[in-house]
């Protein structure tokens, strides 16, 4: 765990992957060297070696002669290069990736120096059954509360009682669950998550959204707050007294353990 300003952060500081998220990234960039391999030994055996020149027919070629050395010619030529464009893409796709995050903190990491070292943060903390990545989820005296973010205003297209349409970087649409009822669920998982087995103790989880639509009205069982009302929503949070150090502590090293 590592502290930033105040608010303790439980993984990286700069950006926190999901154990799935790792190997995906991890599987991408090893097809991504393979494919480079592939390239520069291809390139080397075409061009620093003369195999080709074994294709080229001598003299009265046959129509099988002929084939052969038009196939192999035109592997031999376009093969590197082809190799080479899939690596580069398969390793680019992850640096972008990895430095879009970097550059994008999310809300609470925002708010982490209003906060003092009594709360801690996770991000992208995978739920132990798979069902769900949780965004943000925020450890404090007042128990838990998980963060989530509202799409940009502009990109919505369409708001339902239960669902919502979204128009995607490629111009499509596609329906996402109410945000609002998400961030409700996502907390009621992580309460059921926390309470293991202390089964005579409920840690309080709360949810919030974060965005600046101001159609967006809070509901019994969410929040809907701004980007910089993120520290002082937290911090307005009541304490629940029997959520003692030692019971955040265990929290804490459960939510690290998931990450």
């Amino acid at each position: 765990m590592v502290e930033h300003g105040r608010m303790q952060i439980i993984g990286s500081g700069t950006s926190t992957l999901g154990r799935v998220d790792a190997w995906m990234i991890a599987r991408t960039l090893v097809v991504g060297a393979v494919f480079l391999i592939c390239a520069t030994l291809l390139a080397y055996a075409v061009f620093g070696t003369g195999i080709l020149e074994a294709f080229t027919p001598n003299g009265r070629a046959t129509s099988t002669q002929l084939a052969i050395g038009a196939l192999a010619w035109t592997f031999g030529l376009t093969a590197p290069a082809a190799f080479g464009v899939l690596g580069i893409a398969r390793v680019g796709a992850v640096i972008d990736q990895l430095v879009g995050r970097r550059k994008r903190p999310t809300p609470a990491y925002r708010a982490r120096n209003s906060l003092g070292p009594d709360h801690a943060l996770a991000r992208r903390v995978p739920l132990p059954d798979g069902s769900r990545i949780i965004p943000e989820i925020v450890i404090g005296p007042f128990g838990a509360a998980v963060i989530e973010e509202l799409p940009p205003a502009g990109a919505v297209v369409s708001r339902g009682p239960r669902s919502w349409e979204v128009r995607v970087a490629n111009g499509r649409t596609h329906l996402i669950d109410h945000p609002l009822e998400r961030a409700a669920r996502d907390a009621e998982r992580v309460r059921l998550w926390f309470g293991g087995d202390d089964i005579d103790h409920v840690v309080k989880v709360y949810a919030a959204v974060v965005g600046t639509d101001s159609r967006v009205e809070r509901t019994s069982s969410c929040a809907s707050i701004t980007p910089d009302q993120v520290g002082p929503w937290l911090g307005s949070l009541p304490a629940q007294r029997s959520f003692d150090d030692d019971r955040r502590e265990r929290i804490i090293r459960m939510v690290r353990s998931a990450v």
